[in-house]
């Protein structure tokens, strides 16, 4: 296995030890910072494993299934959390999640046909702004100019969320012919 599937198994596995630290010590600002810390290097391994692959040619099949299923996996169990925690409006994590179940189906169908379909810029700005919005709500910041801006952050999560969703569909529904 090279190091950027490495990095992102290593995501994978970093996600229990992640909703352990968020949920099992709730108010303690240790433990929220732990799990801050811990989404961010999370976060990192996404961006890096990327960057090694396209640089040094190591991008694989699995690397291309893999790695937007570990940002899914992610992303996902944060929001989730969040909601728990009453951080986040179920609302926005029911588009998001939604989502990412309709892409998982479309890429489950390509995959059965030999096709690996790899994340669009779109996908990819959009998972980004995904986790930036996951850390400013877990930082529970509560100046006037945070609140706003997290606000902002969800607003632009479930945006760029519907708008990589239709994308996605439009540019790969040959896939799904004869399915019908």
């Amino acid at each position: 296995m090279n190091l950027p599937n490495r990095l992102t198994m290593m995501r994978v596995c970093l996600i229990p030890v992640f909703v352990v630290f968020l949920l099992l010590y709730p108010g303690i600002s240790w433990a929220n910072y732990a799990a801050i810390g811990i989404f961010a290097a999370a976060c990192i391994t996404d961006f890096l494993d990327g960057n090694i692959a396209r640089k040094y040619n190591l991008v694989t099949n699995f690397g291309k299934f893999m790695d937007p299923l570990a940002d899914k996996l992610l992303v996902c169990s944060a929001l989730i959390c969040l909601v728990y925690m009453g951080m986040l409006p179920v609302w926005t994590v029911l588009i998001i999640v939604a989502r990412e179940f309709i892409i998982s189906g479309f890429r489950l169908v390509a995959a059965e046909r030999g096709l690996v379909l790899a994340a669009s810029m779109t996908a990819k700005f959009k998972t980004a702004v995904q986790m930036v919005m996951v850390i400013a709500v877990m930082l529970d910041l509560q100046a006037p100019f945070f609140k706003i801006l997290n606000i902002v952050l969800i607003l632009a999560s479930v945006v760029l969320t519907i708008v990589s969703l239709v994308e996605y569909l439009v540019k790969n529904w040959s896939v799904m012919d004869g399915e019908m």
